[in-house]
C-alpha cells in the first residue's frame, strides 16, 4: 500500500457507520481478515435489527395485510393502484412528454430516466397527485424504514438497442448490504418474457443462511467475486437459492397500473427480454444511513429541496464525471419510448 494512503485510514474508518459498502475502494471494508472475523457479518446484523426497529414506528402508515405481504415477501404488489381515469391522464402524459433526460447504457440495454422536478410536476399535475397518496407515501416509507421523501424518475427501460454483452440487471443481486426501498408504478403492460421485474420472495429476511452467504461474499471480495459484487451489490446464482432456503423467483408480468414497492436487500433482477422492448415506469429510489436510531429529520425532504434534489446530483456528477467515470449521458429532448 501507498504510506499516503494510510492518511485516508480515518476516513475509512468513518465509513464503516454509513452505508458504505465498496469492498474494492475501501480497504477496512475489503478486508479478508476482518470479514473472516465477522466484520461485513457484524455490520449487516445492526443494519437490519435497526430497520426492523424504525419499521415498526412506520407500521401505523399501511395497511395491516399489506404489512403482513411485506414482512413475508419483502415486496407489496397492488393491481389497478389508481382509479382509471386519473391513471390514463397520468400514462397519457407521461408518454407524450418530452424533455431533458439521462440515458444509461449497460451492455444492450439502456435505462432512460426523467426527474420528477418542479417543472416537470408542473406540467403532469397526475404526477404530483401521485407522490402525495398516502398508499404510495406509506408503502415507501415502511418498505425503506425511513420517513422520507424518494428520489423519483419517470423511467423506460429500453432493451436489445446495441450490439453488446446482455443486460447486467438480469443477475438476481442485492442492492446492498442493508434494508433500501425501490418502486415501481408500471405504465405499460409488463410481458413475461420482455424484462419483467423479478424478486425471490422472503430473501429480504437475515436468516443464518443469508449471513453466513453475506460472510462468506465478504472474504471473497474484492478479488475473488465479479466486479459488480466487489462494489457491494452481490450477485447470487439460481442455483444458490435453495442452500439459503429461498423458493423461485417470483416474475411481475402485470398489467399497466401495478404498483410494486420492495425492499432491494432482497435478491431481485430485469428479467431477460427476448426482443427489442420498451418498458415505462415511476420509478422511487430510497436509501439513506443504516444505522440512524431514528425515522425522520431528514433535511432533504423538505418542500422545495426534495424535488430539486436530483437535478443537484446530476449538476454535482457533471463536474465530477471525467474523475469517477460517471455512465450516465445527456440526450437532451427524448420522449420515454424513443429508441
Amino acid at each position: 500500500m501507498n504510506p499516503a494512503r494510510y492518511l485516508l485510514a480515518p476516513w475509512w474508518v468513518a465509513q464503516l457507520a454509513t452505508g458504505a459498502k465498496n469492498f474494492s475502494k475501501n480497504p477496512i471494508i475489503g478486508s479478508h481478515r476482518l470479514n473472516a472475523r465477522g466484520l461485513h457479518a457484524a455490520r449487516v446484523k445492526r443494519a437490519h435489527a435497526m430497520a426492523w426497529k424504525r419499521r415498526e414506528k412506520l407500521a401505523k402508515l399501511i395497511d395491516p395485510a399489506d404489512r403482513t405481504a411485506f414482512d413475508r415477501d419483502g415486496f407489496v404488489a397492488k393491481s389497478d393502484f389508481l382509479p382509471a381515469e386519473q391513471f390514463a391522464r397520468l400514462r397519457d402524459a407521461v408518454l407524450a412528454h418530452r424533455g431533458p433526460a439521462r440515458d444509461m447504457v449497460q451492455g444492450d440495454t439502456i435505462t432512460r430516466r426523467f426527474a420528477l422536478d418542479p417543472a416537470l410536476l408542473t406540467k403532469i399535475p397526475e404526477a404530483r397527485a401521485l407522490l402525495r397518496n398516502p398508499d404510495w407515501r406509506g408503502l415507501i416509507r415502511y418498505a425503506g424504514s425511513f420517513d422520507q421523501e424518494p428520489l423519483t424518475y419517470i423511467q423506460s427501460i429500453l432493451s436489445h438497442v446495441r450490439d453488446a454483452d446482455p443486460d447486467p440487471q438480469t443477475h438476481f443481486h442485492a442492492d446492498t448490504f442493508h434494508p433500501t426501498v425501490k418502486a415501481w408504478l408500471f405504465l405499460t403492460d409488463v410481458a413475461e418474457d420482455e424484462g419483467p421485474f423479478c424478486y425471490v420472495p422472503g430473501s429480504h429476511r437475515l436468516t443464518p443462511e443469508r449471513l453466513e452467504w453475506e460472510r462468506q461474499m465478504s472474504i471473497k471480495a474484492p478479488e475473488g467475486v465479479d466486479r459488480l459484487s466487489s462494489r457491494g451489490s452481490f450477485r447470487v446464482t439460481h442455483e444458490e437459492l435453495p442452500g439459503l432456503g429461498l423458493p423461485e423467483p417470483r416474475t411481475f408480468a402485470v398489467p399497466a397500473n401495478t404498483l410494486v414497492v420492495g425492499d432491494t436487500f432482497g435478491f431481485h433482477a430485469r428479467g431477460p427480454s427476448v426482443r427489442p422492448s420498451t418498458r415505462v415506469e415511476i420509478w422511487a429510489y430510497g436509501r439513506r444511513n443504516p444505522y440512524l436510531p431514528w425515522t425522520g429529520l431528514d433535511p432533504f425532504s423538505l418542500p422545495g429541496i426534495a424535488e430539486r434534489r436530483i437535478n443537484y446530483l446530476w449538476g454535482f456528477r457533471d463536474r465530477w464525471k471525467r474523475f469517477v467515470g460517471q455512465p450516465w449521458r445527456d440526450v437532451g429532448d427524448k420522449s420515454p419510448t424513443e429508441r
